[in-house]
């Protein structure tokens, strides 16, 4: 089924808000230890529990909206009830810190064997929002690829060697930041394998 318009502020809304909400909630309780049942739990246990309702009630919404949900957005809710629920669960900040790590490895994985087939899966994925010939897509693939890989390896890096603040302002900006820089690299890329310049 075609996914259908709305929005973009909205659905930027639904899809960036829950992070932003657990980054402020986070800088609000980070100090705060709550007790709950007989356990202490600190601010970070307490906001993830409430970021997964949160990212699933907006993750729902956008799939009423639109009619559609991706391949990643599917993945990522997933794994943020396994490893948020882990960590309350266990209440074990680790768990929750490692999810960005599996996504990042999960999604390097299936394009590394999409291209081990001589086929670019992220063409599947994307292919609406930038028209591509073939070599071009295989090689922005292999970009991707390593990409993945490479954000897998520093957020692994940067929980097990700094702080959780530290650790929520890299996930919350500089993750954000390093894919936004990333398709700025791209655009030599997209202008020598783009149809429409082929076309014209």
């Amino acid at each position: 089924m075609a996914e259908r318009q709305i929005n973009p502020l909205l659905k930027s809304a639904l899809e960036i808000g829950p992070v932003l909400v657990f980054f402020v909630a986070y800088l609000a309780l980070k100090d705060r230890v709550f007790t709950i049942g007989g356990e202490a739990y600190d601010g970070f246990i307490v906001v993830t529990a409430g970021f997964i309702p949160l990212m699933l009630a907006c993750t729902g919404l956008l799939w009423k909206l639109t009619g559609h949900l991706s391949r990643m957005q599917v993945v990522t809710a997933v794994l943020i009830v396994v490893f948020g629920g882990l960590s309350v669960w266990l209440n074990d900040e680790r768990f929750f810190k490692m999810k960005p790590t599996l996504i990042y490895l999960l999604f390097g994985t299936a394009l590394g064997i999409g291209l081990l087939r001589g086929e670019s899966w992220l063409r599947t994925v994307m292919e609406g929002l930038m028209p591509l010939r073939h070599e071009g897509w295989m090689i922005l693939t292999k970009r991707f690829t390593a990409f993945f890989f490479g954000l897998a390896i520093l957020n692994e890096l940067v929980w097990r060697t700094m702080t959780t603040e530290a650790w929520v302002y890299f996930k919350t900006f500089g993750l954000t930041a390093a894919v936004f820089v990333f398709f700025l690299a791209q655009g030599s890329l997209f202008k020598r394998y783009g149809l429409e310049q082929d076309e014209s």
